[in-house]
């Protein structure tokens, strides 16, 4: 998989000003490790007059196969060998527009530190991509690309130059000539590929709208093949189509009109519908667990009890948390968690941040080790109290995260529920529920234990009387396990109001 990109300069502006556009020095060659194989960057050619950059993509079949799981055509499992056999190491396509994407990101983005003014000016460009698919032919490859102001040879490439009976093959020789920003040129050839192979390697997820969006700033919002722009390019799912497109008329709306988006998209008033409707207390719980993961600048997240993934896909929205693991001694739950989460349909990127393993929490596990913060969210409450002990080893003794985030049930505040029976708790599964005072003794027990300093913090409205109707435990690391100071204070109790 090649192409190349060629400029031409003069002693006053140097072709080579291009490496510097690019973060890519022209005298070096460069390997970049892609999830499907490698990408090379070299220059065959660099003087001051002309400079021609060259992205090779070396296509591994077995990976792209593991880690296809489906998805795309270069994933679809048609048949046993055509998983194997196919165009995606020649043939340009969405895994190259990827490594577009990442290779030149900054180049992509508009941004170069060394020679900002570089940014904004046009340069003369060739642009030669010597198999390019194309589902439409090489009329198509004109329609999308003429309109942005390139000169186009779309050549189709023979099925066969020994038997030109057979006719042409889906794939053209492309090569285009024009004048353009490098960044503008770049966006182009990120949206417009995948769109003429009319395939994704990977699954479409709600983010490619945005990533559309982004690189199709400036162009795609007057391009009269926009529907069919943003329909390929998001696979044809109806649903993020449409989003895009209504997205891409408010932006044209607001550029003719010469106003802001967001004033313009000011038809709901957001103090119109003005009914208060409760938040649930799970909503609740998922909020206060997040902003002391936040506030604790974890980033690679234990979820000890995960259940049905609900919290885990909550950190998977963020961006902070950059690993996220799920545990849970049920596989029935971890099986719920995964239809929730499903990876399968995730950008690799996303699928990579989540891992859900089977695991007790009265063992240690030595695959719990290393990480910046644990979560016990209504968990303690489901473990028979003499196993507690074996629990708080194997998070606070083994495992050793620098925060873990406990969150339990307020007893006290059962009294409020009108639909809970008086002495009962408030799941069948609850081996135990503590009013404040017994959760305050417990953790101020761990906390001394384990060496960790903790504070508490009430979850959901504070009734004056009975308290939160949960509580939250923060713990943060205070000491190493050989008994030498950590890097926070020695380890106390402290209250958080409301």
């Amino acid at each position: 998989m090649f192409l190349t990109l060629t400029t031409t300069g003069d002693a006053g502006r140097p072709a080579t000003d291009l490496g510097h556009l690019l973060h890519k020095h022209p005298e070096k060659a460069q390997e970049f490790s892609t999830s499907h194989g490698t990408a090379h960057v070299f220059y065959p050619e660099a003087g001051q007059d002309r400079c021609t950059v060259a992205l090779l993509l070396e296509i591994d079949p077995v990976a792209l196969v593991r880690r296809g799981r489906g998805k795309g055509r270069g994933g679809a499992p048609h048949s046993a060998l055509a998983q194997y056999v196919n165009d995606r190491p020649y043939a340009a396509s969405s895994l190259l527009a990827v490594a577009l994407g990442a290779v030149f990101s900054s180049a992509l983005k508009g941004r170069c530190r060394a020679r900002p003014e570089l940014v904004e000016r046009t340069l003369p460009l060739r642009i030669e991509v010597p198999a390019l698919p194309a589902r439409g032919g090489a009329d198509l490859v004109r329609r999308l690309f003429e309109p942005l102001g390139w000169t186009v040879e779309a050549e189709p490439v023979p099925l066969d130059v020994r038997f030109p009976d057979w006719g042409d093959s889906r794939y053209v020789r492309l090569v285009l000539d024009g004048e353009a920003r490098l960044a503008d040129a770049l966006r182009h050839l990120y949206v417009l590929l995948p769109v003429l192979d009319d395939a994704k390697h990977y699954w479409v997820a709600p983010d490619e709208v945005d990533k559309l969006l982004r690189a199709g700033e400036g162009w795609l919002e007057h391009h009269p093949e926009q529907t069919l722009i943003t329909t390929r390019y998001l696979a044809r799912r109806h649903r993020l189509t449409r989003d895009a497109l209504e997205r891409l008329e408010l932006a044209r709306l607001a550029e003719a009109d010469d106003t802001a988006v967001e004033e313009l998209d000011n038809a709901v008033d957001e103090d119109a519908d003005t009914e208060e409707r409760p938040t649930p207390p799970a909503a609740l719980r998922r909020e206060a667990i997040l902003a002391a993961l936040r506030e604790a600048g974890a980033a690679r997240v234990l979820d000890l009890g995960c259940g049905q993934g609900q919290l885990v896909q909550a950190m998977l929205k963020e961006a902070r948390f950059t690993e996220v693991v799920g545990v849970d001694v049920s596989m029935r739950a971890l099986h719920a968690a995964g239809r929730r989460l499903r990876p399968e349909r995730m950008s690799e990127r996303q699928a990579a941040r989540v891992t859900l393993v089977q695991g007790s929490l009265t063992y240690t596990d030595p695959r719990l080790s290393g990480y910046d913060a644990a979560v016990l969210g209504e968990v303690i409450e489901h473990i028979d109290p003499p196993r507690l002990p074996a629990a708080e080893y194997a998070v606070f003794g083994a495992a050793r995260p620098r925060t873990v985030v406990v969150t339990t049930p307020n007893a006290e505040y059962n009294v409020r529920w009108e639909s809970l029976p008086a002495g009962h708790v408030r799941h069948h599964d609850h081996r135990f529920e503590w009013t404040r005072e017994e959760f305050r003794a417990w953790a101020h027990g761990v906390a001394e234990r384990y060496g960790y300093a903790v504070e508490f913090r009430p979850v959901g409205d504070d009734d004056p009387e009975v308290g939160p109707p949960t509580q939250l435990a923060l713990f943060t690391l205070a000491r190493t396990p050989d008994g030498t100071p950590g890097d926070t204070p020695e380890p106390t109790v402290k209250e958080v109001a409301a």
